[in-house]
């Protein structure tokens, strides 16, 4: 009520302007970040831990039985036979979001199997409260891309493991590093929620081109960290998605999902364009 009597005694159009000024200033004053925890970096002891603790889920054709759902390393024997798989990073939630069990049951009832290495495997990782500086950001993207090497080169010696079909996709702060990764071998990746853009979350976006390899992704229109909608994203021209840096890839797809949240894995739209990239991206090797 006082700030409404103060613009009050201004004539109308200087009031609204002032109101107007007040409320752009506050809307684009970032909120205090936090960073906790104090490990930066793999060990190898938690990289082996990361895919060790990894949530598996194994569908009936690979198993030669039930359905298998668990970590890693307590994996049954095989008996079925090599199936394609997903290797897939969680955010910065960790694998407690319960979103990413879901999906990963989605994937199995399509004769899919999944792996998502654990990144709190590391003592002590960091944790972090948006925003923080670009620099510790990439420094946690840096912890993540070395997640992947690591759990491909475990997924390459299981016998239920299709090694042609293995697909590398990652959610939000696992999706820059799925993102980032150029390697070769991959059938696909998958991009969730990340933009590929330059904003507050990266000091560049560095996204990979790999010739022949299909890539989607999938992002929500008014995604709450990466699209326009976050009022500090730090980037006037951002268009809240992957096209710019796909554009010369022929294989590329990209979904803007409506009003979907920041964690769409499960959304019909979602599932949807997901089971047909698949498809056709498995259905080449």
């Amino acid at each position: 009520m006082q700030r409404l009597r103060i613009t009050a005694a201004l004539p109308s159009c200087l009031a609204l302007l002032a109101w107007g000024l007040i409320t752009a200033a506050q809307a684009q004053t970032p909120p205090a970040g936090r960073i906790e925890g104090t490990a930066w970096q793999h060990t190898p002891a938690s990289l082996a831990e990361s895919v060790a603790r990894a949530a598996l889920v194994l569908p009936e054709r690979a198993t030669g039985g039930a359905r298998y759902s668990g970590p890693f390393s307590a994996r049954p024997a095989p008996r079925g036979q090599a199936v394609p798989v997903v290797l897939f990073l969680h955010g910065s939630s960790g694998l407690g979001l319960s979103a990413i069990g879901t999906w990963q049951q989605w994937l199995a009832d399509r004769g899919i199997a999944s792996l998502a290495p654990d990144s709190f495997a590391l003592p002590g990782r960091v944790t972090y409260q948006s925003p923080i500086a670009a620099e510790d950001y990439e420094r946690i993207h840096a912890l993540r891309g070395s997640e992947i090497e690591a759990a491909l080169a475990a997924l390459r010696t299981e016998p239920w493991v299709d090694a042609r079909r293995i697909v590398l996709a990652g959610t939000s702060e696992g999706a820059v590093a799925v993102a980032r990764h150029g390697g070769e071998g991959l059938a696909a990746r998958m991009v969730f929620s990340w933009s590929c853009e330059a904003n507050y979350f990266v000091q560049a976006p560095r996204t990979a081109s790999v010739p022949g390899q299909p890539v989607l992704n999938l992002i929500s229109s008014t995604d709450p960290y990466f699209s326009r909608s976050n009022p500090w994203l730090g980037s006037a021209e951002a268009q809240g998605h992957c096209a710019a840096a796909l554009k010369d890839n022929p294989r590329a797809s990209v979904l803007l999902i409506p009003n979907a949240p920041h964690t769409l894995l499960n959304w019909p739209a979602a599932q949807d364009a997901v089971a047909g990239f698949l498809q056709r991206a498995l259905a080449d090797r």
